[in-house]
């Protein structure tokens, strides 16, 4: 990604914070040259990689395939006694048409909230004991206190308010429909510092962000698994 896209999706997403009242913390807002000044009271920032990710998993295509997030809160399993905390909190902005792929995590479990602007829409899987896909077994979702079924490939609708509970290796790809939407995702730790990762690059405008190297579109990526059709018997990014 070029760093004006970059720049420009910052400014989406934080103008959606403001027209939603979603208030970030402050060091969302530092300067490269303010972060230069931080002593080390601002370390749990750093070693807990929260603040700005922009992904486009290193395909080209940030319009159809990408998001903006900002982790707010994140502890370190590396670190634990340091950071103990057992949770992360992010915010996630997907515009209208922008498709995250199928991939499921080993580690963890989270739910996704949607905040506010249009719907989101998960398709949602089971994943095989050998990682594939399960495109033939039921799947259970949790949805705000409901716990029901629904067949493989099945798509939900999350409006404004809604949420979804996604347990681990339950496989999943969503996208926005209607308009921009701003989701929560609520999460056990979320552990880059986990091996198996492919090396992304990371610069600063606030913290920072991430664009994500998926070459073979299946990889392993920070304790996720992302489906291919050559692991899944058809594209990920057919929706």
């Amino acid at each position: 990604m070029k760093r004006s896209e970059i720049n420009a999706a910052l400014r989406e997403m934080e103008e959606m914070c403001r027209r939603h009242c979603c208030y970030l913390p402050p060091f969302c807002n530092f300067t490269p040259e303010e972060w230069k000044e931080r002593s080390h009271e601002y370390d749990e920032v750093r070693e807990c990689m929260l603040g700005w990710d922009i992904t486009d998993y290193g395909l080209g295509k940030f319009d159809e395939v990408g998001f903006s997030l900002i982790t707010i809160r994140n502890g370190n399993r590396a670190m634990a006694k340091k950071y103990p905390k057992v949770y992360a909190e992010k915010l996630l902005y997907l515009r209208e048409g922008q498709y995250s792929p199928n991939h499921f995590h080993w580690y963890k479990t989270e739910d996704i909230i949607n905040r506010g602007g249009g719907n989101v829409l998960i398709r949602v899987y089971n994943s095989l004991p050998g990682e594939e896909k399960d495109l033939e077994g039921d799947v259970t979702v949790h949805m705000d206190g409901r716990t029901y079924t629904v067949p493989a490939g099945t798509q939900i609708r999350l409006t404004p308010g809604e949420s979804i509970h996604i347990q681990q290796r339950a496989g999943r790809c969503f996208w926005g429909r209607s308009a921009s939407a701003m989701t929560t995702p609520m999460t056990t730790v979320s552990c880059r510092q986990w091996g198996g990762s492919p090396k992304s690059k990371r610069t600063s405008r606030h913290t920072g962000y991430c664009v994500t190297s998926t070459r073979k579109r299946s990889e392993r990526i920070w304790g996720a698994y992302i489906w291919s059709s050559r692991t899944a018997g058809q594209s990920s990014f057919s929706v």
